[in-house]
């Protein structure tokens, strides 16, 4: 297999800081399960036997709180059915987009102390994952 991430490079996070913090913008999720979570030794949910998808899931709880305190929102999700452009051994189990109404509500979230906690599910039940940040655009007729 390829490269796999679940935290972004230092690099790509001081990009992501250098765009403009006062627009909204779309933060395409992709997400590929691990089959069985791994929490670090001493975690709560350690040898619990979840799922990647069940750890995701917990992370979904504990962090919507915060998400939608910040402002956030989903406005896609969808599940992988196949890739027809890219590597062909390149999967997703599910994918979303989340909105915000700027940068500075993500920075917001994820500074948040009880995030903190909560992405630690995340990190235990992700094998890989992209995080890819749009500019809104219209929607409209036509791919231009």
């Amino acid at each position: 297999m390829t490269d796999v991430f679940i935290d972004p490079s230092p690099a790509n996070f001081a990009a992501f800081k250098a765009l403009p913090r006062d627009e909204p913008i779309h933060m395409l999720n992709l997400l590929r399960y691990r089959e069985l979570a791994e929490y670090p030794e001493g975690h709560q949910h350690h040898g619990n036997g979840w799922s990647g998808r069940r750890a995701y899931q917990e992370y979904g709880k504990t962090s919507g709180p915060i998400f939608s305190r910040v402002g956030g929102s989903i406005v896609w999700r969808g599940a992988f059915q196949t890739m027809v452009t890219g590597q062909d051994d390149m999967r997703w189990d599910d994918g979303f987009v989340a909105q915000y109404p700027n940068s500075g509500a993500f920075f917001e979230m994820i500074k948040d102390p009880d995030y903190q906690l909560a992405v630690m599910n995340r990190t235990a039940a992700l094998v890989d994952s992209r995080l890819v940040r749009f500019k809104p655009g219209e929607a409209g007729e036509g791919f231009g």
